[in-house]
């Protein structure tokens, strides 16, 4: 009998899981955490997305798990590769918190909100549904994901931790 691991991801990275195994990312602040996953064959796959559009990449080869225009399918076909059904994923997200006040809120500070923008806008584009998220807010997040329950365990700096 095997006993489950906890695959730890960091920022601009992405895995995915089987049950037992269960997936965490910490330091979610601006940064959105995206799961993907097929409940009926407990497949997981997560990205800790750091920044919405990967026309921000400088030079050379781009980190798809970096950018959310790019992570959200990565993380798709590496999930239907590990086994899980085109048809049946399903999706959930946290983080995209606006870490800091600025006197000039433009639309470049606003990296948090445009993160779960583009990962929305491309999850809809691959007929993925949203079926849980706790997104916005001030405080970074410290999530893990069970593929075995479908179960989203978030934690926030002075609160209790939320499941969705």
């Amino acid at each position: 009998m095997s006993t489950a691991q906890a695959v730890k991801i960091g920022i601009a990275e992405m895995e995915v899981v089987i049950a037992p195994n269960v997936i965490r990312t910490c330091g979610l602040g601006s940064c959105v955490g995206v799961v993907i996953y097929d409940a009926g064959k407990a497949v997981a796959g997560m990205a800790h997305v750091m920044l919405p559009h990967s026309s921000m990449a400088r030079g050379g080869v781009i980190n798809a798990a970096k950018y959310a225009d790019t992570a959200v399918e990565a993380l798709a076909q590496l999930v239907m590769a590990a086994g899980g059904r085109k048809g049946m994923l399903k999706a959930k997200l946290a983080g995209g918190a606006q870490m800091f006040s600025f006197s000039t809120a433009g639309d470049m500070m606003r990296i948090g909100a445009r993160n779960v923008e583009e990962v929305k806008k491309q999850l809809e584009r691959l007929h993925i549904p949203v079926v849980a998220e706790d997104v916005g807010g001030h405080s970074g997040r410290t999530i893990e994901f069970n593929p075995q329950t479908g179960v989203l365990s978030i934690r926030t700096a002075a609160q209790e931790i939320k499941e969705i």
